[in-house]
This record gives structure tokens, sequence and C-alpha cells, in this order.
């Protein structure tokens, strides 16, 4: 599917918005999301909460340098986000897991972040999680089908007076 014309849309206020229209896309260009999140940081800005988005990765390379797995995230608006997180089947029991969680943390207290935050499936690593003392703080039940897909966060040590109230 590609773009669809959805509707002419006018202002509640009676002006006319000149040629404004709504289109929902399957292939948006990535311009398009420049210009939505221009928007929405320049009003989160305006607010006194300016984007501070800076990326996470901590890599797991196995001993010919190639990055095999590891971990993936953002810092922004005082959290670190993981985004994503994988040890590969023949590397698991060695604490890479940990060691990669713990490596983000410290780079996220080093920038200011009061906690982490993050997803996991029920079928993933919710226990490893917990015992990095990570705790759910949400859930998305029939994500996908019968999956329930868990946000996990936990307090960070701060390196300044900002407390994070979790």
């Amino acid at each position: 599917m590609g773009h669809w014309l959805i509707k002419q849309e006018q202002l509640v206020d009676g002006a006319a918005s000149e040629g404004a229209t709504i289109e929902a896309s399957n292939a948006p260009a990535e311009a398009d999301r420049a210009a939505i999140l221009g928007a929405l940081s320049a009003f989160n800005a305006d607010h006194g909460y300016p984007a501070d988005m800076l990326p996470v990765a901590v890599l797991l390379k196995d001993g010919d340098g190639k990055t095999v797995g590891g971990l993936w995230g953002k810092t922004v608006y005082d959290w670190l986000f993981v985004e994503f997180l994988v040890v590969p089947d023949a590397m698991r029991g060695h604490d890479f897991g940990t060691r990669l969680m713990l490596e983000a943390e410290a780079l996220a207290i080093e920038r200011g972040c009061v906690g982490a935050w993050l997803t996991t499936f029920n079928f993933q690593a919710r226990p490893f999680y917990e015992g990095l003392s990570y705790q759910v703080f949400g859930e998305l039940e029939q994500s996908p089908r019968d999956c329930v897909r868990l946000f996990m966060r936990k307090k960070l040590a701060c390196r300044d007076d900002r407390t994070a109230q979790v």
C-alpha cells in the first residue's frame, strides 16, 4: 500500500487551511519523520524541555573484532532508553548481558540520567532485567497475539541532585 489521501481539513475556527491534507503512508520518507520530530522538539523546547538525544552503543565483538551483539539505545530527557540488547546463544552464560547493561548505565549516569527504561516480551528476558533491579511499570497485552510486552525501569544513581520518581 502506498499513500492515501484521507480528506481535506478545515480549521476549527472556520478559516480555510489552504490546501492542507492528511495522508497516511506505509513508506514515509525520512524527511517526513524529521519534519514531525522537528516540530515536536521545538514545542518541547519552548516549554523548557530541549531535546538532548545522544546515541548509546555498547558493542559485543568476537575474537575477529566483528560485532556479534551488544546494546543499542539512546539517552534523552534524562533517561536511558535501551532499544536493543542481544547476546548470541553461544556467548550466553558469561555475564556479557550484565556487562553491556552496566556499561550503558554508567554512560547514562555520566550524562546525568536519572533512570533507564526498556521493553521486553514475556518470553524474553524479564528475570534477567529484574536481576539488574529493573521493575515492571506497564504491560501491553496481545503485543503480538498471545505475548505481553513489558515496560521496565530502573532508577540510576545520579551524579547531581536530580532524583527520579520511579
